[in-house]
């Protein structure tokens, strides 16, 4: 049998064109040009297995991925010096949307998506027109109050079950999650809501940042989110906010 040797693989990229991370049929993810990529630089099948599922529009600065080649491979003893060729080679191969980092050998049992111990999300919000950030963050006419979003924020924070915030029928084991921050910070022009914890549902920061707007405009009081995570009823939140304005920030292990 050939050995196999892990490597995990760091990139980055622009979700506007791609239905998400995760290989699907009939459409294009970041998953499935990756692989594709990969295969041609290593001369041989690769599969990957990403740290997460972004959905369809949704960006990444910092994704993390893990795969499995052939040691007798060319590029299969990853020195540092092949390493970097096999970023330069595989950067090569792929849009100008996607781009790796790094790729680095790991223990043969390391797992991209089950060793994450922390992700880290931003959500992006602007108030004027601006044609640079179309595509990459949500134009909203009429600037939420930021001070009573921050106090909902907080009372999130106080809770772990959030099936409220989940798409229905996603085949968790668990609706749990321990948040660690959750807070909007004011820039110029624009607002940026900020939030970590160990795991996240599936459309849970859209669906959470849905909700914050209408406390934001006041449809809502900051209380009244309580209520809503206690009813674990996805009816209850709030309408979920563009993909657009939505980046997977960092992920730590």
């Amino acid at each position: 049998m050939t050995a196999k040797q892990r490597y995990f693989i760091e990139l980055s990229y622009d979700g506007t064109n791609y239905h998400g991370w995760q290989i699907q049929p009939n459409a294009t993810s970041v998953q499935e040009v990756l692989n594709k990529s990969l295969s041609v630089v290593l001369r041989g099948p690769i599969e990957t297995t990403g740290c997460g599922r972004t959905d369809t529009g949704v960006h990444a600065r910092e994704f993390f991925a893990h795969f499995d080649a052939e040691k007798s491979m060319d590029h299969g003893s990853c020195t540092m010096d092949k390493c970097e060729n096999i970023v330069r080679s595989v950067n090569g191969l792929l849009p100008k949307d996607i781009a790796i980092k790094k790729v680095f050998p790991v223990a043969e049992n390391a797992h991209a998506r089950f060793d994450a111990t922390l992700r880290s999300y931003e959500y992006h919000i602007h108030f004027n027109k601006d044609p640079f950030k179309t595509g990459y963050s949500w134009e909203l006419r009429d600037r939420p109050d930021i001070e009573l979003m921050n106090k909902a924020a907080a009372i999130i924070m106080e809770h772990t079950d959030f099936s409220c915030f989940s798409k229905s029928n996603t085949q968790v084991k668990t609706n749990i999650c321990k948040i660690t921050r959750a807070e909007w910070v004011a820039g110029d022009g624009e607002i940026v809501f900020h939030i970590s914890a160990d795991r996240f549902l599936r459309n849970m920061v859209r669906a959470i940042v849905g909700t914050l707007i209408m406390v934001g405009k006041q449809e809502i009081k900051p209380e009244d989110v309580r209520s809503i995570i206690e009813s674990k009823n996805r009816s209850k939140a709030g309408t979920s906010v563009p993909a657009c304005g939505l980046y997977l920030a960092e992920v730590k292990y």
